[in-house]
């Protein structure tokens, strides 16, 4: 009941407040904040105290997660629900850091079929009804400096987002006012121009990893579109029209290049 879950909220808020110095240190580091209106920085304050009681840090292979740092990853991981709710981030609890990247082993089958044992190298991955893996020291190199079209924390969070209707296929739940079909069409040509681009040895201008499928697409283009509107923007307006009803957020406006 709505009534329930607001007041466990507001209990919440007033039990648990973040130190106002720690919060203000934090956003203070944060590029990616700037733009965000008094209002809009209130509601993230909020959403950021609902998230780290919500979720456990589970820090490994000796990486400090002091709240400063934690705080940096949850700030960045609330930035994409900012207009949603932290009900978006229901069915899962915890959040592993490792100090750097990490390597996952995998069983995948080849072009006949045969199944070969494949390590990755990674710097975040998010499971299923399961944990968010971050590396340390990727999120630091995203987090203190804008690095456009990319930020591991806005990446692995997307993902989350899309599998909240089941597996992450690039198509997270859209609200009743989204056609299916204008995100699919969206979506779709700008996908198949990248993969055209990349066949041909083009350098295109978004992450080419984001060809790997649908599903890497829509996290690299959310990557894009909080770190580098402006470019998402221009080569890809129907997507960044997409992201704008879905988010509920125009992140052109922080930067003062919308038109």
């Amino acid at each position: 009941m709505a009534w329930f879950r607001n007041w466990r909220r507001a209990r919440i808020l007033k039990k648990y407040p973040l130190p106002e110095a720690a919060w203000r240190e934090a956003c203070a580091r944060l590029p990616l904040l700037h733009g965000l209106s008094t209002a809009e920085m209130v509601r993230l304050r909020v959403l950021t105290t609902l998230f780290m009681r919500r979720k456990s840090f589970s820090p490994v292979k000796g990486v400090s997660l002091d709240l400063k740092r934690r705080l940096t990853i949850a700030i960045q991981a609330c930035l994409p629900i900012l207009e949603l709710d932290i009900d978006y981030y229901n069915g899962w609890t915890e959040i592993i850091v490792y100090p750097e990247s990490f390597v996952v082993m995998r069983d995948l089958p080849d072009a006949s079929g045969i199944v070969e044992l494949r390590h990755d190298v990674l710097s975040g991955e998010a499971w299923s009804n399961g944990p968010v893996i971050l590396s340390w020291c990727d999120v630091r190199h995203d987090s203190y400096r804008i690095r456009p079209g990319h930020n591991v924390v806005i990446h692995e969070f997307a993902h989350k987002l899309d599998m909240l209707n089941g597996r992450a296929n690039g198509m997270p739940p859209l609200h009743p006012n989204m056609p299916i079909e204008a995100w699919t069409q969206a979506l779709t040509r700008a996908y198949n121009t990248l993969t055209r681009q990349l066949e041909h040895h083009r350098r295109p201008w978004i992450n080419a990893y984001a060809a790997t499928n649908p599903a890497e697409f829509f996290a690299v283009l959310s990557e894009s579109f909080f770190t580098d509107p402006v470019h998402l923007k221009h080569h890809e307006p129907d997507v960044y029209e997409q992201f704008v009803r879905f988010y509920h957020q125009n992140p052109l406006l922080r930067t003062g290049a919308w038109p």
